[in-house]
Protein backbone atom coordinates (compact mmCIF):
# COMPACT_ATOMS: atom_id res chain seq x y z
CA UNK A 1 0.00 0.00 0.00
CA UNK A 2 1.20 3.72 -1.12
CA UNK A 3 1.66 6.25 1.80
CA UNK A 4 0.00 9.33 0.80
CA UNK A 5 3.07 11.17 0.04
CA UNK A 6 3.20 8.69 -3.14
CA UNK A 7 1.65 10.31 -6.39
CA UNK A 8 -1.03 8.15 -7.89
CA UNK A 9 -1.77 8.20 -11.12
CA UNK A 10 -5.40 7.98 -12.55
CA UNK A 11 -6.51 5.39 -14.91
CA UNK A 12 -8.60 7.98 -16.29
CA UNK A 13 -7.64 8.95 -20.37
CA UNK A 14 -5.70 12.17 -20.08
CA UNK A 15 -6.51 12.97 -24.22
CA UNK A 16 -9.18 11.93 -26.16
CA UNK A 17 -7.27 10.38 -29.02
CA UNK A 18 -3.50 10.85 -29.33
CA UNK A 19 -2.24 13.95 -29.99
CA UNK A 20 -0.05 14.33 -33.52
CA UNK A 21 3.78 15.55 -32.74
CA UNK A 22 4.49 19.33 -32.32
CA UNK A 23 5.40 20.12 -36.11
CA UNK A 24 2.36 18.59 -37.64
CA UNK A 25 0.40 20.88 -34.49
CA UNK A 26 -2.20 23.00 -36.62
CA UNK A 27 -0.63 26.81 -36.03
CA UNK A 28 -2.45 30.25 -35.34
CA UNK A 29 -0.85 32.72 -36.82
CA UNK A 30 -2.25 35.73 -35.37
CA UNK A 31 -4.41 37.16 -32.16
CA UNK A 32 -7.72 37.41 -34.84
CA UNK A 33 -6.94 33.86 -35.56
CA UNK A 34 -7.61 32.70 -31.52
CA UNK A 35 -10.05 35.14 -31.06
CA UNK A 36 -12.36 33.33 -33.82
CA UNK A 37 -11.29 29.79 -33.31
CA UNK A 38 -12.89 30.10 -29.44
CA UNK A 39 -15.83 31.88 -30.69
CA UNK A 40 -17.50 28.53 -31.15
CA UNK A 41 -16.22 26.48 -28.31
CA UNK A 42 -16.46 26.69 -24.62
CA UNK A 43 -14.65 26.48 -22.59
CA UNK A 44 -10.70 26.72 -24.34
CA UNK A 45 -8.00 26.55 -22.49
CA UNK A 46 -4.09 27.31 -22.81
CA UNK A 47 -1.24 25.45 -21.43
CA UNK A 48 2.50 26.26 -21.82
CA UNK A 49 4.25 23.00 -22.25
CA UNK A 50 6.53 20.95 -24.57
CA UNK A 51 3.29 20.24 -26.39
CA UNK A 52 0.49 18.04 -26.16
CA UNK A 53 2.28 14.37 -27.20
CA UNK A 54 4.88 14.88 -24.76
CA UNK A 55 2.28 15.84 -21.99
CA UNK A 56 0.31 12.56 -23.21
CA UNK A 57 3.48 10.83 -22.94
CA UNK A 58 4.42 12.18 -19.57
CA UNK A 59 0.96 12.21 -17.95
CA UNK A 60 -0.71 14.92 -15.53
CA UNK A 61 0.71 17.92 -14.09
CA UNK A 62 2.59 17.31 -11.09
CA UNK A 63 2.44 19.64 -7.45
CA UNK A 64 6.09 20.10 -7.45
CA UNK A 65 6.12 21.05 -3.99
CA UNK A 66 4.48 18.66 -2.83
CA UNK A 67 5.63 15.75 -4.64
CA UNK A 68 1.95 15.16 -6.10
CA UNK A 69 0.70 14.02 -9.16
CA UNK A 70 -2.34 15.82 -9.84
CA UNK A 71 -5.66 14.44 -11.44
CA UNK A 72 -5.09 16.08 -14.71
CA UNK A 73 -3.99 18.85 -16.97
CA UNK A 74 -2.86 22.45 -15.07
CA UNK A 75 -4.97 24.73 -17.84
CA UNK A 76 -5.43 28.32 -17.73
CA UNK A 77 -8.83 29.62 -19.40
CA UNK A 78 -9.04 31.16 -22.35
CA UNK A 79 -13.00 31.66 -22.74
CA UNK A 80 -14.33 35.09 -21.60
CA UNK A 81 -16.39 35.18 -18.53
CA UNK A 82 -20.18 35.88 -19.34
CA UNK A 83 -19.90 38.98 -17.30
CA UNK A 84 -17.09 39.96 -19.67
CA UNK A 85 -19.62 42.19 -22.19
CA UNK A 86 -16.62 43.88 -23.82
CA UNK A 87 -14.78 42.53 -27.06
CA UNK A 88 -13.39 38.83 -26.32
CA UNK A 89 -9.97 40.18 -28.04
CA UNK A 90 -8.20 42.09 -24.80
CA UNK A 91 -9.33 39.58 -22.73
CA UNK A 92 -8.35 36.48 -24.72
CA UNK A 93 -4.74 38.93 -24.78
CA UNK A 94 -4.67 39.40 -21.11
CA UNK A 95 -5.19 35.72 -20.77
CA UNK A 96 -2.87 34.87 -22.94
CA UNK A 97 -0.26 37.23 -21.34
CA UNK A 98 -1.16 36.26 -17.36
CA UNK A 99 1.08 33.28 -17.71
CA UNK A 100 3.38 34.01 -20.58
CA UNK A 101 6.49 33.64 -18.92
CA UNK A 102 5.82 29.98 -19.15
CA UNK A 103 6.62 30.16 -22.52
CA UNK A 104 10.44 28.96 -23.08
CA UNK A 105 12.47 28.01 -26.19
CA UNK A 106 11.52 24.63 -25.22
CA UNK A 107 8.30 25.39 -24.64
CA UNK A 108 5.35 27.07 -26.32
CA UNK A 109 1.36 27.70 -25.84
CA UNK A 110 -1.42 25.74 -27.20
CA UNK A 111 -4.93 25.44 -26.92
CA UNK A 112 -7.14 22.67 -26.07
CA UNK A 113 -10.81 21.83 -24.68
CA UNK A 114 -11.21 19.09 -22.02
CA UNK A 115 -13.16 18.17 -19.39
CA UNK A 116 -12.51 19.92 -15.30
CA UNK A 117 -11.39 17.19 -13.05
CA UNK A 118 -10.11 19.76 -9.67
CA UNK A 119 -8.42 22.58 -8.97
CA UNK A 120 -4.50 22.84 -8.86
CA UNK A 121 -2.88 24.19 -5.95
CA UNK A 122 -2.85 27.57 -7.84
CA UNK A 123 -6.17 27.46 -8.19
CA UNK A 124 -5.93 26.60 -11.67
CA UNK A 125 -8.35 24.15 -13.94
CA UNK A 126 -6.94 21.05 -13.85
CA UNK A 127 -8.39 19.03 -17.18
CA UNK A 128 -8.77 15.57 -18.53
CA UNK A 129 -10.13 13.93 -22.29
CA UNK A 130 -8.15 16.98 -23.61
CA UNK A 131 -8.87 17.43 -27.08
CA UNK A 132 -5.88 19.35 -28.82
CA UNK A 133 -7.14 22.42 -31.06
CA UNK A 134 -3.95 23.98 -32.39
CA UNK A 135 -0.64 25.63 -31.04
CA UNK A 136 0.23 29.75 -30.99
CA UNK A 137 2.69 31.08 -33.49
CA UNK A 138 5.39 33.26 -31.04
CA UNK A 139 3.92 36.33 -32.75
CA UNK A 140 0.68 35.55 -31.04
CA UNK A 141 2.26 36.03 -27.90
CA UNK A 142 3.24 39.48 -29.17
CA UNK A 143 0.28 40.62 -30.36
CA UNK A 144 -1.23 39.64 -27.37
CA UNK A 145 1.32 41.89 -25.80
CA UNK A 146 0.83 44.62 -27.22
CA UNK A 147 -3.39 44.91 -26.68
CA UNK A 148 -2.63 44.04 -23.01
CA UNK A 149 -0.69 47.22 -22.52
CA UNK A 150 -3.02 49.20 -24.60
CA UNK A 151 -6.54 48.04 -23.28
CA UNK A 152 -5.53 47.47 -19.87
CA UNK A 153 -3.50 49.35 -17.04
CA UNK A 154 -1.19 46.54 -16.80
CA UNK A 155 -0.52 45.46 -13.34
CA UNK A 156 -2.44 47.83 -11.71
CA UNK A 157 -3.96 46.12 -8.21
CA UNK A 158 -5.68 46.81 -5.36
CA UNK A 159 -2.66 47.84 -4.13
CA UNK A 160 -1.78 50.98 -5.83
CA UNK A 161 -4.50 53.00 -4.58
CA UNK A 162 -5.65 52.77 -0.73
CA UNK A 163 -8.70 54.27 -1.20
CA UNK A 164 -10.24 51.55 -4.14
CA UNK A 165 -11.47 49.44 -1.47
Amino acid sequence: MADENTPQRSTAPLFTRQPPPTPRLRTLETLDDVVDEIADREPVYIRYSHGPATDAEAGPSLDYEAAFTLPGLSVASLTPEPWWTRSPKPWIARRIRKYAELDAPDRYAWLLTGEVVGRGPDHEPLVRRVDVIARLAPQVLSEAAEVYEEMFEAGRDSRADASDG
